[in-house]
């Protein structure tokens, strides 16, 4: 009898081992975040009342709803809740260097990015939007199984060093969402984000960071080595590049923020040492559909 089957399974098994503790950690990370339904309404086109509001010049008279205005001495049209759903794509980096976290059982940039990500496309779907992954691996759909499916993808590794945006399958007028630590090579990232500026494509870049990469505490002999071994730095004399090391962070969060800003996208940086909640409520405010 074949051992196949069994390999498989086990096989299997070790891949989807994460995808319960991601699930569960995103959706305890949505439940604390208290999102009024007031943060995505407008008026629009849509069948539910929201609110009444003075007449204007463009206003057709059939517009009026007479009932109100007999109370005032103004007269009141009725604004309905816009009830488009937005398309919304998710690129989240799975590259082998968001595995990185300098504390001891500490949280790794992969985990909290997955996190925040999967967590933002919780409270995206309970508030009637369309989400999905970049590319073609998630078209973006409503539903529960879609949460799902999306923890699934992002519970597995990529070998890769660095990760590099998908902006394939981005529908013209959609919003899109980047989390990455964006250390690699920008030029992906600038390729990504012309491609989604042809579409008329607005979102959000999210850099997740580890604390000891903002602040490079390190002194004497120290040897710096990629995630998958790959580059291998050594050095004498680490404190003399602090200074460099900070320099070209800088110049390259800056670089991000301007490309977000030319592109009509936002930009934020969130330390995993901080509290998720608040980068959480950033993203969803960042990804406010425009009426």
């Amino acid at each position: 009898m074949s051992d196949a089957p069994l390999s498989l399974r086990s096989r299997s098994e070790d891949l989807a081992a994460p995808f319960p503790a991601l699930l569960a950690e995103a959706e305890h990370l949505a439940a604390t975040v208290m999102v009024g339904d007031h943060g995505r309404r407008r008026a629009g086109a849509g069948d539910t009342f929201w609110q009444y509001r003075p007449a204007q010049n463009h206003d057709e008279m059939r517009a009026i709803d007479w009932r109100r205005s007999a109370r005032s001495d103004n007269q009141f049209v009725q604004d309905k809740e816009w009830q488009i759903a937005q398309s919304i794509l998710l690129w989240v980096d799975q590259s082998a260097a968001m595995s990185f976290t300098s504390l001891k059982d500490g949280t790794t940039k992969a985990q909290r990015a997955r996190t925040l990500a999967l967590a933002t496309a919780i409270l995206l779907l309970r508030g009637g939007e369309r989400v999905g992954l970049t590319g073609d691996l998630l078209p973006p759909r409503r539903g529960e199984m879609q949460i799902s499916q999306m923890a699934a993808l992002l519970s597995e590794d990529h070998a890769d060093d660095f990760g590099t945006p998908v902006a394939d399958g981005m529908a013209s007028h959609s919003r899109a969402l980047f989390v990455s630590d964006f250390l690699g090579d920008l030029t992906g990232i600038e390729t990504a984000m012309a491609k989604a500026a042809e579409r008329d494509v607005r979102g959000a870049l999210v850099q997740v960071l580890d604390p000891t990469e903002e602040a490079f505490p390190f002194d004497g002999r120290t040897i710096f080595e990629s995630m998958t071994g790959a580059v291998v730095h050594e050095t004498l004399k680490a404190r003399d590049l602090r200074d460099r090391y900070l320099d070209r962070l800088a110049e390259r969060k800056d670089r991000l923020a301007t490309l977000a800003r030319t592109s009509g996208w936002q930009f934020h940086t969130h330390h995993t040492d901080t509290a998720a909640s608040s980068a959480l409520l950033w993203t969803y405010s960042a990804l406010e559909r425009r009426a």
